[in-house]
């Protein structure tokens, strides 16, 4: 018997706490009987609806007897071409600034410049001062 092919529509009207369905894997499944009975929590199934929840399911480390038990659940197949593709994030353009122009690099500048104007200033007056009292 072929299994039934669903749409993320059709998957989506289903995410209620009255009739939940989840979408894993690429299969539907439909939990509504287990939502008490999640570890996790109702709400964790119910945030995970309308959309392909395979990366939640994934992230959390279910073990093999979680696994196991979503056989019970399986309604269908999900129509992949009615779920969205992930878009790459792609990072605004940065406008390219001149580094010589920040303020750290002025201040960088007068730490060195400054100092060496005053141990310049010194030797000048010493030496102008040994040379007037010779």
């Amino acid at each position: 018997m072929a299994s039934k092919v669903f749409t993320l529509e059709e998957v989506s009207k289903h995410s209620s706490k009255d009739d939940c369905w989840l979408i894993i894997g690429g299969k539907v499944y439909n939990v509504t009987k287990f939502l008490d009975d999640h570890p996790g929590g109702d709400d964790v199934l119910l945030s995970s609806t309308a959309k392909d929840a395979t990366d939640d399911f994934e992230d959390v480390g279910h073990s093999t007897t979680a696994r196991a038990m979503m056989d019970e659940y399986y309604v269908g197949e999900i129509d992949a071409t009615t779920i969205p593709t992930k878009v790459k994030y792609v990072a605004p353009k940065q406008p390219h600034y001149n580094q010589d122009k920040t303020p750290e690099f002025i201040i960088k500048i007068l730490q060195f410049l400054v100092p060496l104007a005053i141990l310049g200033l010194a030797v000048a007056v010493r030496i102008y001062t040994k040379s007037e009292s010779a």
